[in-house]
């Protein structure tokens, strides 16, 4: 099995650990950096101070890059047309794009001269299995049937409990049937109260004149009886 390439390695560069991979990395490093540093020796035999100089160099051109992108409007305007303006704005974004990539090549290099060994690492899926399912089951753990319905009680029932039917509409209503119903027995028995005391008094009434008329009877024998006599 072949060495791992990290993404980002540059092309021209044979993989970390095979044989030719000091060697070539060295040659891409020197297209990286001036065309100068060719003419020192111990670059050449020290591959990792070559990668060394490189990445603060090619940092240098990333920021030197970004900085000019920044002041290139204020820089040009009056000496450029504006539309000359954008497109040296645009060359700026191109190369600095690839200044970028060229540091982080850079960087991939210099950690493999130094020993390191790059691995694939495994990341975990984005969601399991489990949470992916979205059949009946689901449906029923997290209560989006009738059930849920039911014990959440959004059906007629939590009407009646919650009191959004009718008779919660009309509370006046019933109360008002309720008084009624319960002032209807009150209202007979003081009817019937009022008929046995009517019927009380009239029974007196009854004996007072009965009474009052034998007194009278006896008065008129007793007028008639001297009458006679």
């Amino acid at each position: 099995m072949g060495a791992y390439i990290p993404p980002g390695w540059p092309a021209g560069v044979h993989p970390p650990g095979s044989e030719e991979f000091e060697s070539t990395a060295v040659g891409w490093l020197l297209d990286v950096v001036p065309p100068d540093y060719r003419l020192h020796g111990v670059l050449r035999r020290y591959p990792v101070a070559l990668a060394a100089l490189a990445r603060y160099h090619s940092k240098a051109c990333v920021e030197g890059a970004r900085q000019g992108y920044r002041t290139a409007r204020t820089e040009l305007a009056g000496a450029l047309p504006p539309h000359a303006i954008d497109t040296v704005l645009a060359a700026y974004r191109k190369e600095g794009a690839r200044l970028a990539a060229t540091a982080e090549a850079v960087d991939l290099v210099e950690r493999a001269l130094r020993g390191e060994v790059f691995t694939l690492k495994m990341g975990l899926p984005a969601t399991a299995p489990e949470q992916q399912s979205a059949g009946p089951e689901r449906g029923e753990a997290e209560g989006t049937g009738p059930e849920r319905a039911e014990a959440g009680g959004t059906g007629p029932e939590r009407a009646e409990a919650g009191g959004t039917g009718p008779e919660a509409a009309e509370p006046g209503a019933v109360r008002a049937e309720a008084e009624q119903k319960a002032a209807a027995p009150r209202a007979a028995r003081a009817k019937t109260a009022e008929q046995k005391a009517g019927g009380g008094k009239a029974a007196e009434q009854k004996a007072g004149g009965t009474k009052a008329g034998t007194r009278r009877n006896s008065a008129g024998r007793g007028r008639s009886d001297l009458a006679r006599t």
